[in-house]
């Protein structure tokens, strides 16, 4: 039997763009580019190292978001995905992870699976809970921040270093993973792999067809909200601190001042 595994993947505002809200204080994504978050890129490369020592392996990437969202779907296909899933609705506009971790839900069952891989965290909200929240919505184990990741025998295998130790785990398949940035470089899309993209099935879902009320998600159904945004003010010129014998007595009062030490 075929293993099945799913990459949840999300499309970003590029950081190094000049990113704003809008009036009712969600993320304003037609004003500045967007991409594959850098994080889920790394995902996709386990998913398919995973695949390639598998007797047989498919894999699904899935992601929730509004039309240009396809985009990080092609980025992963062109890696060597074998399709994609795209639940895209009006309804989602504003959702929180709960809502988020809500429809993915949905959408890994609705697929079939038998493991979900994620990467650390997004590039945007960089919360880092969507794993944990999935996995207990499907209710299966999850085993999170991985720098090094396996199957066999029926189970997901992996290390987690953490600061004063590491950890060595094993959760039973069906599971969800998470997996870090030092768990292997991304590879570059071959142009090979970019024309392949194009012939690859990306299959396209709303909220009804994953049995989702609109009041369930988006701003309505958001756990969180933003209350209040400050536009960041522009930079202004540092202090310059000139050594004439009191030099570290200025800098440890500017330190002070400024709540630092």
């Amino acid at each position: 039997m075929s293993l099945r595994i799913v990459v949840c993947v999300k499309y970003v505002p590029d950081a190094t763009g000049d990113r704003r809200f809008t009036e009712d204080l969600t993320t304003d994504r037609e004003a500045v580019d967007g991409l594959l978050s850098e994080l889920d890129e790394y995902a996709v490369e386990q998913a398919l190292q995973i695949s390639g020592n598998a007797e047989d392996a498919e894999i699904t990437v899935v992601t929730v978001g509004p039309e240009d969202a396809r985009d990080a779907l092609r980025k992963a296909l062109s890696m060597g995905a074998d399709k994609a899933v795209h639940v895209e609705d009006d309804d989602l506009h504003g959702t929180d992870v709960m809502g988020t971790s809500l429809v993915l839900a949905k959408a890994v069952e609705h697929i079939g699976y038998d493991l979900v891989i994620c990467g650390m965290a997004s590039t945007d909200g960089t919360m880092g809970v969507l794993p944990a929240l999935l996995a207990e919505r499907l209710g299966v184990p999850q085993a999170t921040l991985l720098s090094e990741v396996a199957v066999e025998d029926g189970a997901v295998t992996g290390r987690r270093d953490g600061d004063a130790a590491t950890e060595h785990l094993r959760a039973e398949l069906p599971a969800v993973v998470s997996v870090t940035d030092l768990s292997g470089e991304a590879r570059y899309p071959s142009f090979k792999g970019i024309m392949a993209a194009k012939k690859k099935p990306v299959e396209t879902l709303d909220l009804s067809d994953l049995g989702i009320e609109a009041e369930e998600v988006g701003l309505e159904g958001a756990w969180t909200a933003v209350e209040d945004a400050t536009e960041r003010p522009p930079r202004t010129a540092g202090t310059v601190v000139k050594d004439e014998g009191e030099g570290a007595k200025q800098l440890a009062e500017f330190l002070a001042g400024q709540k630092f030490i």
